[in-house]
């Protein structure tokens, strides 16, 4: 996966952050749901932001991140709206390893560069 589409995940990882935070505060009446929203929300925002960051350190940590925060979040707003709620269970713990890998990934670049802080050969 270049680089360009992983930037672009982690795009659609920050629009859809936004957009479903806004969703839980001003279109959400019910309080777990809304929390559920935000919930995901914050972690889209934060590992969309930290994948853009780290792109050019460690591509695979961007990846697990991008990817991790995504099926993360979605599984989550799935669940504060009650959909397909049997089937996305497993996903969100499944989510969640993957964003602990990605920065488990980083920390084992920074070690292995030395924390060096050139970038990742393209």
């Amino acid at each position: 996966m270049s680089n360009r589409w992983l930037l672009a995940l982690a795009a659609l990882n920050g629009f859809l952050g936004v957009a479903l935070g806004a969703l839980a505060t001003h279109g959400v009446s019910d309080p777990h749901a809304r929390e559920l929203i935000r919930t995901g929300a914050i972690y889209q925002l934060i590992h969309g932001v930290a994948a853009v960051a780290v792109l050019n350190r460690s591509r695979w940590s961007a990846l697990l991140m991008t990817v991790g925060a995504f099926l993360f979040a979605v599984s989550i707003y799935l669940l504060a709206f009650s959909i397909l709620t049997p089937l996305v269970g497993p996903v969100t713990p499944l989510g969640g390893l993957l964003i602990m890998a990605g920065w488990v990934v980083l920390l084992v670049t920074a070690f292995r560069r030395g924390g060096s802080l050139k970038p990742e050969n393209p």
